[in-house]
């Protein structure tokens, strides 16, 4: 995942200030429409992605991932 700019924006600052400096916010636009079959199958495939995959892995399987896991997140990181 790339990582975010920390140069400021000039263009949203000086947005801000003017909204700041006339007391009121003005209009944003409109997100574009999502496709309602595609959020529906997205959704389909996200209630039972973690579920499914659990129920194919072996207990072997599953142990050693849930350990890789436990080990990323509270492990010591190295140099």
């Amino acid at each position: 995942m790339p990582k975010r700019s920390r140069k400021p924006d000039f263009a949203q600052n000086a947005l801000r200030v003017l909204e700041q400096t006339i007391g009121e916010e003005l209009a944003k636009p409109a997100p574009p429409p999502k496709n309602p079959a595609a959020v529906a199958l997205g959704r389909l495939g996200g209630k039972k992605g973690g579920k499914a995959r659990a129920a194919n892995l072996s207990s072997h399987d599953l142990s050693a991932i849930g350990k890789k896991g436990a080990a990323a997140r509270w492990g010591t990181k190295q140099k």
